[in-house]
């Protein structure tokens, strides 16, 4: 158990943080207000094929009438060696009607080697100030650099996973603990909740995902073990039939609606769980980007509706 003393200063940290993460959910609120459970956001994986600078995404998806964008950080990378600035970046976001509801980022904070796994926390630390430059305070915490492992102490990775929260109170920016369904580490819907719950955090997030909850062989009655502030972001996508399970990849993925998954029954356990953040659409189709940006980008939105109002909600 915490001492006290430790009990308190804790308490002190989360105190500055929940204000940053209360204000980030504002906009969600509007959503609700609005008679939305739901906002609507575009990750940019979605039209990467199109190879568009951060800023034209950023217009394509304001245009089209999504409520926040999830970028990538090495897109925040490239805009800037070109010599954008964050503050110009921030404002061309807001005036577009947006709000950053995450990001991707790549840090190895799960790896077992100490100096490896410092570098990772320090590669997250600098994506969090980006994010919070932006106007942000989430971003994805996936196994990267484990992917491979199948004998990884889960105690062991709550306590990694536990230090990487720290770094996220200390910067205000909320680390979301990501499943991949492709990886050997995290790739059940219970790992991942294991690690929320013995990380010690009750504010700690999680990142989950329609496909890699399908992928890695979890049910997605499961969603239910989440309490829906535990999620701020969930991606949202579809799969077919064909290939199987086994061999389907990121690639296979398609709008919500045109394939196999149960979505009706996600989105209804997620509204019932108390969730009241953003669904992002996350694909990698590579059909999909051979076709105009904008056509995509505002089909997605289309379909996104059309499963919400099929769930009845």
């Amino acid at each position: 158990m915490l001492k006290r003393r430790e009990f308190i200063a804790t308490t002190t940290l989360g105190a500055g943080l929940s204000a940053a993460t209360a204000l980030s959910c504002q906009p969600a609120q509007a959503a609700i207000e609005q008679g939305r459970p739901f906002r609507y956001c575009l990750n940019t994986s979605t039209i990467r094929g199109q190879k568009l600078p951060i800023v034209e995404e950023i217009k394509l998806v304001g245009d089209a009438g999504y409520d926040g964008i999830e970028p990538w950080i090495n897109e925040i990378d490239a805009y800037q060696q070109q010599g954008g600035s964050l503050p110009d970046l921030s404002k061309r976001i807001a005036d577009a009607g947006l709000t950053v509801e995450s990001a991707i980022g790549f840090a190895a904070f799960l790896v077992d080697d100490p100096a490896q796994r410092q570098k990772g926390l320090d590669e997250a630390r600098r994506c969090m100030r980006l994010v919070k430059a932006l106007g942000g305070s989430r971003i994805a915490a996936p196994p990267v650099g484990v992917t491979d492992r199948t004998d990884m102490n889960l105690d062991v990775l709550a306590e990694r996973f536990a230090a990487l929260v720290q770094v996220g109170r200390e910067e205000g920016v909320w680390p979301q603990l990501e499943l991949w369904g492709f990886s050997k580490t995290l790739h059940k819907l219970g790992e991942v909740a294991y690690l929320l719950a013995q990380c010690g955090d009750v504010n700690a997030l999680a990142l989950l995902d329609a496909y890699h909850i399908y992928k890695g062989g979890s049910e997605f009655g499961g969603l239910g073990a989440f309490a829906g502030n535990r999620m701020q972001c969930f991606h949202i996508n579809d799969y077919p039939a064909e290939p199987p399970r086994s061999e389907i990849k990121d690639e296979h993925r398609v709008y919500p609606g045109d394939g196999i998954c149960p979505l009706t029954e996600v989105l209804t356990i997620l509204k019932n769980s108390g969730f009241r953040g953003a669904i992002s659409l996350e694909l990698f189709n590579r059909s999909y980007w051979q076709l105009p940006a904008d056509q995509v980008v505002k089909t997605g939105l289309e379909k996104m509706k059309a499963v919400v109002a099929k769930a009845g909600l």
